[in-house]
């Protein structure tokens, strides 16, 4: 009942939907089609709607994912997140919120399309959600990708690290105190000691200073 509500809603609206009913038929239509944005709902019949989001960051299928679920814990919600969904809805939910985040998510995948970022051997396709380094393919945590997308969108310039929880998280959950420094000494250890710079009292700064 609620993807029939969901499905004539959005069609309402001017946009065009296809509706999978379960995980196998979800994955099979997201290799067959392009999508301007996904909602997926966690409680798929056959597996999770993590599985399916899984598969599509595995091949750096970068259409922006709402995840819908009934599970409202903040654990349950930083896994969505940690999957790589870009937002997360917890029903029973407000259809004109369900339509501002849909907005939303699309407003962000249009504008970051930058075909490539790169500083030293490190490279970062954001299309692809793809990081090599000497180019081969390094595997990032979404947490991890998201860090250095912001870090690198900013080479030159120092990135406070409320602005990288911000651009993790996107304000959704509260962070520890050391939860960035974590995920620098991460992306040091599988990128290079030398790729990201402390800037004591400030941030964080990929590359060297602009004026």
């Amino acid at each position: 009942m609620l993807a029939e509500a969901i499905c004539d809603g959005i069609g309402q609206h001017g946009w065009r939907i296809d509706w999978a009913g379960n995980a196998a038929a979800a994955k099979a239509a997201l290799v067959d089609h392009p999508y301007s944005a996904v909602l997926l709902d966690i409680g798929l019949p056959g597996e999770s709607g993590l599985a399916v989001l899984k598969v599509m960051r595995e091949r750096y299928d970068a259409t922006p994912v709402i995840v819908l679920t009934a599970r409202g814990l903040l654990s349950e919600r930083i896994r969505g997140l940690d999957a790589g969904a870009d937002d997360y809805l917890v029903k029973p939910f407000s259809f004109d919120e369900l339509l501002a985040r849909l907005r939303a998510v699309t407003r962000r995948s249009r504008g970051q399309v930058v075909s490539l970022l790169s500083h030293g051997d490190v490279e970062l396709h954001p299309a692809k959600r793809q990081v090599t380094k000497a180019g081969a393919r390094v595997a990032l945590s979404a947490h991890e990708y998201r860090l250095l997308l912001a870090l690198m969108r900013r080479s030159g310039h120092v990135v406070t690290r409320e602005y990288l929880e911000d651009a993790v998280y996107e304000g959704r959950v509260e962070v520890g105190s050391n939860t960035v420094s974590v995920y620098v000494h991460q992306l040091r250890r599988k990128l290079g000691e030398n790729l990201i710079t402390t800037v004591y009292g400030q941030g964080y700064m990929v590359g060297e200073a602009t004026a």
